[in-house]
């Protein structure tokens, strides 16, 4: 199974024009996206709770979690962002894939507009 990697725009939703460029492996697996705490502290994203997340090999650990904007060709959306730690992986989690609007194809490992249901 390949893996499959994007430049996403990332920004304080209070400040939509200040953005950093950064590569996030997708994780369709993953609730939520890990972006490194030194790039939200630059772009003035605070934490606003703790989250206890679960790693793959079953571990336990807890992070700092906030909220950040996502951009990709196009696309803009907001979801929850944890503060990732320096050995943390950076990942981009079904909840952004959602608020973007997007779903992973796991066989072709490509990007699909997800429809939108409002019900």
């Amino acid at each position: 199974m390949g893996l499959t990697a994007l430049r996403i725009e990332i920004g304080d939703p209070a400040s939509p024009e200040r953005t950093e460029a950064l590569d996030l492996l997708v994780d369709s697996g993953a609730v939520y996206s890990v972006v490194p705490r030194p790039v939200l502290e630059r772009l003035g994203i605070k934490p606003l709770t703790e989250q206890e997340l679960r790693l793959a090999d079953g571990s336990r650990i807890v992070r700092q979690k906030g909220g950040a904007m996502f951009k990709y060709r196009g696309a803009i959306g907001v979801a929850d962002v944890i503060f990732g730690e320096e050995d943390d992986s950076v990942l981009l989690g079904a909840m952004t894939l959602e608020a973007l609007g997007l779903a992973l194809d796991p066989l072709k490992r490509e990007l699909r507009p997800l429809p939108m249901v409002l019900a």
